[in-house]
């Protein structure tokens, strides 16, 4: 049985390709367009791209040609071709700007760069790239059925983005550069001051803050654990109902202890 199989589809495949090549020979066009839409309605978009790429040229400026871009474009796309796909799609609108299809070619050029959003770990130019073409086309068509899809992209993409800068602070933080932490995360809070996660971001940056008060020298300490001070009253104003108002508490009483006791001993030292 599975050798019977394996002939059947050796079989199928000469014969397909043995098809393909004959069309590929012909010099009827009208009949290999009718052959790419049939590849193309049969979802063998390998083959149909083939035949729309020798189309695309041969029936430019006529009345087949839209439909050809149009297909032409999706074959790429659906062959994850995104960079192509992303250039055709962008030609598309421009060359049949007024088409019943160009909103559609637009958000798709859109989501092409959506597709090519990588993991959270890499770079995200891509993903900075969707958020600005989304906001694009829901600028350029504010009627669109395709706005809540939209922005939900946006959404998405804006948290991946601030996912990675949380990450890259994170590790500052693990690696003892508590400044550079601090600084970092003070940059991802103004980035996203809506964040659900900003009261965990102020938390990390006291933490940072203090660490680095530690590591300093005697004469500084006062003026950096004042730092930490200022941090956890912003916390405690901001963030009343935080889980980590109670840490924050510890940070402040811990903070102003310190502040006292160099205080004396400066002092101690002077008298």
């Amino acid at each position: 049985m599975r050798l019977f199989t394996v002939l059947f589809l050796g079989i199928f495949l000469f014969t397909s390709c043995s098809h393909f090549s004959k069309v590929m020979k012909s010099n009827d066009y009208d009949y290999k367009l009718r052959v790419a839409d049939k590849y193309y309605a049969d979802k063998d978009y390998s083959h149909a791209q083939q035949l729309f790429e020798e189309l695309f040229r041969i029936f430019k400026g006529s009345e087949h040609f839209e439909d050809i871009y149009y297909k032409f474009a999706y074959c790429a796309y659906y062959l994850r071709d995104y960079a192509n796909a992303e250039n055709l799609f962008k030609g598309f609108v421009e060359n049949f700007p007024n088409s019943n299809k160009a909103e559609e070619m637009d958000y798709m050029r859109a989501y092409t760069f959506y597709k090519q959003s990588p993991k959270v770990d890499l770079d995200q130019t891509n993903t900075t790239k969707t958020i600005g073409f989304m906001q694009a086309f829901i600028n350029t068509h504010p009627g669109s059925d395709k706005i809540k899809e939209a922005s939900t992209i946006i959404d998405k993409c804006r948290a991946k983005l601030e996912q990675k800068e949380y990450k890259s602070a994170q590790l500052y933080y693990d690696l003892a550069y508590y400044k550079a932490a601090g600084t970092a995360l003070n940059s991802l809070m103004n980035s996203y001051p809506d964040s659900e996660k900003s009261d965990e971001y102020k938390y990390l940056i006291i933490k940072a803050d203090y660490q680095f008060a530690l590591q300093s020298v005697d004469e500084r300490k006062p003026e950096r654990f004042g730092i930490v001070v200022t941090q956890c009253n912003e916390f405690i104003d901001r963030f009343p109902e935080s889980k980590l108002s109670k840490s924050v508490q510890e940070y402040l009483t811990i903070s102003q202890n310190n502040i006292k006791s160099l205080q004396n001993e400066q002092v101690k030292k002077a008298s």
